[in-house]
């Protein structure tokens, strides 16, 4: 079965040769009119529609675009992973000459373990538990060549080894649960590299990932393809990422590629008015602004079509603001663009894709039921809103066996931070995964209790509140979790989840919290049609907007946000985080926002805080922090942030977080610093120094080493 677009012939994207210096018999895989349906009970989804690309030898290619436009189903379909209730119903896909479609069952499992390998999202659901590393990447190296058992084991060492893993002979007998999540994907690459793979399938390998991780992540997958010549089909939904790797992208809608062709073209000179919206939603620290200049993002409304049955005409229509009644007959054929034989586009006005623009229109409001508190909070004594001071968790992990034995280190978690945050501004907490910030959130709210220190919410002392008194204070605090699926009560429709708060404070009469919550779902841009649905009926960016309404149903001051857009498509990023800042703007809230996204804390915050191992080695304003000097940690993160001018003198930050429970004396950062001065770091706490309006805690800041960095020179 096919649909009734794909039925038609369509254009092949031209090669690539002028511009990657490639011929067309170095041509790897080519891809024409695959099609992959899905039967349902909803009916027939057409996941995979029609869809034309090549890969050249030792290029890396790019399928971007939203979750549900179908790229992680097209690689699957490559490699003919679908499973039953799916099907590829036409279509050809050439490895080599060689037809894969056709293939016997023994032959193509030939050429999955010669051929090809694959590296997925989560390492964590991809490695087996019960079994270790060494063993797992020789299982591996077995079913690519006819090698003994130790001779196996010796190369999966060796791969170890050439992924990164450090001390990889020893290593290889850890269990997959002993590994850092970096660490964890880099055996998976072992694993995906083991038969020396002519193609390499990577499906959003760097989502979950810190950004100091996920660039070294990058530099391997870069370093393994000019090393061993292999071709990578790179799936992804951040643009950055595809910026920084990749030859060539092909643009993913709505099961269609709508647009392709070299890299930076696209990102210069978008052909196809999706692919401008989407580059048009990114925030990046290329653009910093000061905080009270910013304007609202622009946004892709509305959503992808349904795939159920064939298009009618351009399934990108509803969402365009270029569309015309002939976009509404057919849906365009990907074509090369006349002036650009190197890049194909579907789409009839691409050549007036420069004159649409996206915009974003909102009509501020408050809520009618909040805006009493606002006045009420407005009259009260300056200074922050939240204060922190001296905040310290520690973790006891020991059992009774280990504290008869000795009085074992605690787990610094968090480990004497100060935070302040003013009425209506909001204060990012960056850093890696493992070096507090979500502790430190949870311990703001008392929802763990603190070991020292104290957190002060308009001159109340919040730890030290009974029981009473601090039920109180949580209509005013509230938090956002990073994931809304695991946050959000699967039993419960989302008019219950939204208006469980008010049940439990008891916040006006039943008709009233109908009302609110009527009121509540408008107002983070659901309708209330969502109101009678379980959260699996929701989409990421639906179910994140649930959680923003349910915190606001209390109406709260201060949201912490952990992680807020985290994995979510740039397109609905924009729209969170718009809708972050109009409620600021309308009712005056308080955000602390956590994000490992620089560009995101740099567009949304009015300060930054930068933890490391449980400390704030730097804060100060957005727009200081994001500039030289800087402490080398914010740096390092800054240097990793993908799809920025890397340069010579870019830094990869090597290794992980070490042990909170096991920290480093002196400076903390000292064992990866890239500016590390000499013993002066391993042996001294560097104390906090005032510079240009923020605060560092850096050796570097000292006098006597004033000369060691020309930080002018990285301006």
């Amino acid at each position: 079965m096919t649909s009734e677009k794909s039925a038609h012939p369509r254009q092949v994207s031209a090669p690539a040769a002028s511009a990657e210096g490639t011929e067309t018999n170095d041509r790897l895989l080519t891809v024409d009119g695959l099609s992959t349906v899905f039967r349902t009970d909803e009916g027939v989804v057409n996941a995979v529609d029609g869809v034309d690309f090549h890969l050249d030898r030792g290029e890396i290619l790019g399928l971007v675009g939203e979750s549900g436009a179908g790229k992680s189903a097209t690689a699957r379909s490559v490699l003919r992973l679908i499973d039953d209730p799916g099907e590829i119903v036409d279509g050809t896909v050439e490895f080599e000459g060689t037809d894969v479609l056709s293939l016997s069952a023994e032959r193509l499992r030939q050429f999955r373990a010669s051929n090809t390998g694959m590296v997925f999202q989560d390492p964590t659901a991809t490695l087996n538990p019960t079994m270790t590393v060494g063993r797992q990447v020789a299982e591996a190296v077995e079913a690519a060549r006819d090698l003994s058992r130790g001779a196996a084991r010796q190369e999966a060492v060796d791969l170890l080894d050439r992924v990164g893993i450090p001390d990889a002979e020893a290593r290889a007998n850890d269990y997959p649960h002993e590994f850092s999540g970096g660490q964890k994907q880099r055996v998976v690459v072992a694993i995906a590299i083991a038969s020396e793979p002519d193609l390499l399938v990577a499906d959003e390998p760097t989502t979950a990932l810190d950004v100091t991780i996920q660039a070294q992540i990058l530099e391997l997958l870069d370093d393994l393809r000019e090393d061993l010549g292999m071709s990578i089909l790179f799936i992804t939904h951040d643009l950055g990422v595809v910026r920084e790797i990749c030859d060539r992208v092909a643009v993913m809608y709505a099961g269609s590629i709508v647009e392709s062709g070299p890299a930076e073209r696209l990102f210069t000179d978008p052909r196809h008015p999706y692919t401008k919206g989407l580059l048009a939603s990114i925030t990046s620290v290329d653009d910093a602004i000061d905080p009270d200049d910013r304007n609202r993002l622009d946004v892709i409304e509305g959503q992808m079509p349904d795939l159920t049955g064939s298009a009618t005409g351009c399934k990108y229509a509803d969402r365009c603001p270029g569309a015309t009644e002939e976009c509404r007959r057919a849906h365009p054929d990907l074509e090369p663009v006349p002036d650009d034989p190197e890049r194909s586009v579907a789409c009839y006005r691409h050549e007036h894709v420069e004159e649409m623009e996206y915009d974003y229109e909102h009509e501020s409001g408050s809520l009618s039921w909040q805006t009493d508190r606002i006045d009420d909070r407005s009259d009260g004594a300056s200074g922050p809103v939240l204060e922190a001071r001296g905040l310290t968790k520690h973790f006891d992990t020991s059992g009774l066996l280990g504290r008869l034995l000795g009085d074992p280190e605690p787990v610094r978690a968090v480990d004497g931070i100060d935070i302040e945050i003013e009425a209506g501004s909001t204060l990012g907490l960056v850093g890696e995964s493992g070096c507090g910030k979500s502790t430190a959130a949870r311990t703001l709210l008392r929802l763990i209790e603190p070991t020292e220190g104290s957190v002060t919410y308009r001159e109340s002392d919040v730890t030290a509140a009974g029981s009473d008194e601090l039920r109180s204070l949580r209509r005013d605090l509230q938090i956002v979790f990073q994931d809304p699926q695991s946050s959000l009560n699967p039993r419960r429709t989302v008019r219950q989840i939204v208006r469980r708060p008010m049940d439990l404070h008891d916040i006006d009469d039943q008709a009233e919290r109908s009302d609110r919550v009527a009121e509540l779902i408008d107002s983070v841009g659901l309708d209330e049609s969502h109101l009678e649905r379980y959260p699996h009926e929701l989409s990421g960016g639906q179910q994140q907007r649930v959680g923003i309404a349910r915190a606001l149903a209390v109406n709260p001051e201060v949201l912490i946000l952990d992680e807020p857009v985290s994995g979510l498509d740039v397109s609905v990023q924009a729209q969170i985080l718009n809708l972050l800042a109009d409620l600021q703007d309308e009712l005056g809230l308080v955000y602390l926002l956590i994000s490992h996204d620089l560009s995101v804390v740099e567009y949304v915050c009015d300060r930054v805080a930068v933890m490391y191992l449980g400390e704030i080695v730097e804060h100060g304003p957005t727009a200081e922090v994001f500039e030289p000097p800087y402490h080398p940690y914010t740096e390092s993160l800054l240097s990793a942030i993908p799809g920025l001018d890397d340069g010579e003198d870019r830094i990869f930050l090597e290794g992980n977080v070490p042990d909170p429970s096991n920290v480093p004396s002196g400076c903390r950062f000292h064992p990866r610093c890239p500016r590390k001065i000499g013993e002066v770091c391993e042996r001294e706490d560097p104390t906090d120094h005032e510079v240009d309006g923020e605060t560092i805690g850096c050796h570097l800041m000292r006098e006597e080493y004033a000369d060691e960095v020309d930080w002018s020179s990285l301006d």
